[in-house]
């Protein structure tokens, strides 16, 4: 569908990429992975055509839509949420636009057998089924469905857009990117801003998508839960996996073991050969032999492997100072924002050595909680920090608090006191800023470039909590192992905000769910808190069944008479009509399910056929998709009805 041919991108006279080729295939599921600066960003913007190229090409059909989400990007609006949604759908409101003129005109005319009428009501069919395709006619439902799925609630749909964060911002470009059912997705990191429940609805709906996707993230889980193929960037080559990033792992490893041997026994060859010409290279009598052996090592392909790319971050977090045994301690904490309130009544306490997660839907008061933690914000109640506990924070927003001007070296010169002004260039290395990286401006870093120069302020003094809101974002998935590490390895008390399950397992012990201006404590890692999340959703749609399924009063306080008690003959004669009757509802049911597929197939074979350039003008074609569509209507409205029966008669 997308061909990449011999691309070459260069920047200041070094390749990024050296003539790759590959193809994005209808319906891949592509993980484009690779290390903070290997170019991935750049791939995509060189597909969607924001970042020239210097050599080779990039084909796109004329008919494939592409949509790509930036990693970051600036959305100046004054339109509410739901109306700066709705601007994805320009094509259906310029269609709605044109059968409206068409319906007036036709309403006027009353040469209802001419060429020029007909033209019209064909012209009226045509742009209706279109804007029945594209979904135009359900867009503000849709549109609705989308935002939810991302966080938004109903209150936020007539907020103005400029009200809120960058991520929610991110977000409202997602929801019009899905909104417009693109043949391909292109997603640079699009976890980044979303909490746990929305990046599951995420991956569903991806999984789910008709079209192909090629994202770039940092989430193992949600690579392995939606991407089949992978494809990773190092050292300006790219190598193709038809795997999910687990198993692209595994087959990597494989394929570098492999090329080791086989580079190995070709040495061993090579080298036995040269011995042996060495060794009978002026005998008359192995002159054939040695003539022989040489015309075979210049014939010979000389294997090699493939470098690898092993630079990564190294560090360990100084050992914390013993603190008392209650870190900290809140009771009855209240916060509001003006009337809103985000955290009421609140009880907490953390305990020296704990580490623990806060997860929940964004704006639900994580971040929120942590800064009045700190002490960065006022509150109302009682929060006590324990004694000589010292606190070290990363923030969500460390893009907004670092000096764009300053240069990589000065902002942790800054900060470096004693002793540890002399360790500066030794942290910067071990956080890979060596050479004339130290002297680059911060405001021409990379998302993840930054995350590391932030991390790398917490080394320069001793803490025994470290409060870290979503220190993952942007990090590659080496960088996040590494860091993982060492917060396994930090002896102090630690508060993880974050939406990153494979982040969050093995290394929080105690979930902190923020919901409804409350906290709940589960007493387990990520992955029991999701499966116990599952359990309370599913018991409060069984409470929700039982209330809608409980029988009226009956009126006027009369009782219903009791029934007769039957014999035992009448009994099982009624038992056995009854099962006769509950076997052929439940035929009905079957048989009407199994019609409704095969209608719902000849629609979508339908539909398929009309989205094609030249089938835009096939009357036939529309009239046959009526044809089936009201027919799937009818069986529909029956399968319902049959399903009523059968489910009432049980």
């Amino acid at each position: 569908m997308i061909s990449i041919n011999n691309v070459t991108v260069s920047f200041s006279g070094t390749d990024l990429f050296n003539d790759i080729t590959f193809v994005i295939n209808p319906k891949d599921r592509i993980g484009l992975t690779g290390k903070n600066g290997a170019g991935k960003s750049t791939l995509l913007k060189t597909i969607i055509g924001i970042q020239p190229i210097d050599k080779g090409s990039i084909t796109i059909p004329e008919d494939c839509t592409v949509g790509y989400l930036p990693q970051q990007m600036e959305l100046p609006s004054e339109r509410s949420v739901i109306e700066e949604t709705l601007t994805c759908f320009e094509d259906a409101v310029k269609l709605e636009e044109e059968i409206s003129k068409l319906n007036v005109e036709i309403a006027e005319r009353t040469d209802y057998e001419s060429d020029d009428y007909m033209r019209l009501i064909h012209s009226l069919t045509e742009k209706s089924e279109r804007l029945e395709l594209i979904g135009g006619s359900k867009r503000n439902a849709d549109a609705e469905v989308v935002l939810k799925g991302l966080g938004f609630r109903q209150e936020d749909f007539q907020r103005k857009v400029s009200e809120f964060s960058g991520g929610w911002k991110m977000r409202i470009v997602l929801a019009k990117c899905i909104l417009r059912k693109p043949k391909v997705f292109l997603l640079d990191e699009p976890t980044n801003h979303l909490d746990i429940e929305s990046i599951q609805w995420l991956e569903d709906y991806l999984k789910d998508y008709a079209g192909a996707v090629v994202l770039i993230s940092h989430d193992r889980t949600f690579l392995d839960n939606v991407t089949k193929r992978t494809i990773e960037i190092s050292l300006g080559k790219i190598y193709d996996y038809n795997a999910s990033y687990t198993k692209y792992l595994e087959l990597r490893k494989e394929r570098r073991q492999q090329q080791i041997a086989a580079y190995e026994n070709q040495q061993k060859i090579i080298q036995d050969t040269e011995d042996f010409i060495e060794r009978f290279r002026y005998k008359p009598t192995k002159s054939n032999q040695v003539q022989s052996r040489i015309k075979m090592l210049d014939k010979m392909e000389r294997l090699e492997v493939d470098l690898e790319d092993n630079s990564s971050i190294h560090f360990r977090f100084p050992p914390a100072p013993r603190s008392g045994q209650v870190v900290v301690k809140a009771d009855h904490l209240t916060k509001a924002f003006g009337e809103k309130v985000v955290l009421d009544d609140v009880e907490f306490v953390l305990e020296r050595g704990e580490k623990v997660a806060f997860v929940g839907r964004n704006g639900e008061g994580k971040t929120t909680f942590s800064r009045c933690i700190i002490g960065q914000i006022p509150y109302d109640g009682e929060l006590k920090i324990g004694y000589n506990v010292s606190i070290g924070y990363y923030a969500q927003n460390q893009d907004e608090l670092l000096d764009l001007n300053k240069t990589v070296f000065q902002t942790l010169d800054d900060i470096a006191t004693g002793d540890m002004r002399t360790k500066v260039r030794d942290i910067l290395g071990a956080f890979l800023f060596g050479g004339e990286d130290i002297e680059k401006k911060v405001k021409v870093l990379s998302g993840g470039e930054r995350a590391r120069l932030e991390m790398a302020k917490l080394l320069f003094q001793p803490y025994s909590l470290l409060v870290l809101d979503e220190p993952t974002n942007h990090l590659d998935i080496r960088s996040k192992d590494i860091l993982k590490q060492a917060l396994l390895a930090y002896d102090g008390t630690i508060i993880l905000v974050s939406h990153d399950r494979d982040f969050l397992n093995g290394l929080a012990e105690t979930v902190y769910e923020f919901r409804d201006r409350k906290i709940k404590q589960y007493k387990g890692d990520i992955n029991y808190f999701l499966e116990k999340k599952k359990l309370q959703n599913m018991k409060e749609f069984e409470a929700q069944k039982t209330i809608v399924s409980t029988p009226k009063p009956v009126q006027n306080n009369i009782p219903e008479p009791a029934p007769k008690p039957a014999t035992g003959k009448e009994d099982y004669l009624a038992k056995k009509e009854r099962e006769k009757m509950l076997r052929k509802l439940k035929s009905n049911v079957e048989k009407s399910e199994q019609r409704v597929q095969e209608l719902e197939n000849q629609l979508s074979e339908i539909q398929a056929k009309l989205q094609l350039p030249e089938n835009q003008t096939d009357m036939d074609l529309f009239t046959q998709y009526d044809t089936v569509k009201l027919n799937l209507e009818k069986e529909m409205a029956y399968w319902e009805d049959a399903t009523m029966q059968y489910e009432g008669a049980m």
